[in-house]
């Protein structure tokens, strides 16, 4: 999906907090996705792994704290970003969305699953 944004929020024992997919990037997706995890998980600093300005606007908007991740925070993060899309374009592969116009609905879905799934198996190998 060209053009489109993947965001991840995850902590430290590698589960993921958060996940959404949106057709554009900038502050009011990036906005709206921030003060959903706000509202779950209360009030943190917020670490992004791109130079995008939509983050720190965001940030600004809501209050909230915002730094860059170093280089090798970025490396992890986009190594899991890339493992994340692999898994959806093979999802993809097999079930091919035929509808014009398409929300994305089925994709958010197949998402809440895989991110179901994960942190299930993170939580067990512990």
């Amino acid at each position: 999906m060209s053009g489109s944004g993947l965001q991840l929020n995850q902590t430290e024992n590698r589960q993921i907090l958060a996940l959404s997919i949106s057709k554009e990037r900038n502050m009011f997706v990036a906005e709206r996705f921030i003060s959903g995890l706000v509202k779950i998980h209360g009030i943190h600093p917020v670490s992004t792994d791109d130079r995008g300005t939509w983050y720190p606007m965001a940030c600004r908007f809501l209050n909230l704290d915002h730094h860059i991740h170093s280089s090798l925070e970025k490396s992890l993060i986009e190594r899991k970003m890339q493992y994340i899309k692999d898994r959806t374009e093979s999802f993809d592969d097999y079930f091919p969305c035929r509808i014009k116009n398409c929300k994305l609905k089925h994709v958010r879905n197949w998402l809440r699953l895989f991110v179901d799934y994960h942190n299930n198996e993170i939580k067990h190998i512990k």
